[in-house]
């Protein structure tokens, strides 16, 4: 994709796709620290950058989990929303048919399409729930 668009698909650029692959849900930090475990010499800098071409070529995809940086993941995996626990900080993903009776009045009430796949739900999930 990278070559069909006039872009050299360099060793720095597959290193920062398959390290997003490996990762599944990854921040640039959690890239780049997997990124110089094989090539020292990839900054911080090359790895936002080429998380930001990635996604504008459709290779990846972002949402933000936390205050911090995005997280990126495969754009191969299928879509889905996030379910981030305040309490433990875990991690799940449900199928993104749950948003459909949302994601339907905003279209019929505000003409607003929503992107699924950068849903974020925060709240505390059943294990904290259940030790409070």
């Amino acid at each position: 994709m990278l070559r069909e668009r006039g872009l050299r698909l360099t060793p720095q650029r597959q290193l920062i796709l398959e390290a997003v692959h490996e990762l599944g849900h990854a921040t640039p930090e959690s890239v780049h620290n997997a990124v110089r475990e094989r090539a020292a010499g990839v900054n911080i800098t090359t790895v936002y950058r080429t998380l930001e071409l990635l996604e504008e070529l459709g290779l990846v995809n972002h949402t933000h989990l936390s205050h911090g940086s995005p997280t990126y993941s495969s754009a191969k995996e299928h879509q889905h929303v996030h379910l981030v626990c305040r309490s433990c900080g875990s991690i799940s993903e449900i199928d993104p048919g749950v948003m459909v009776p949302v994601t339907e009045q905003l279209l019929r009430e505000r003409a607003f399409r929503v992107d699924v796949g950068h849903v974020s739900l925060f709240g505390v999930c059943g294990d904290c729930k259940e030790a409070e």
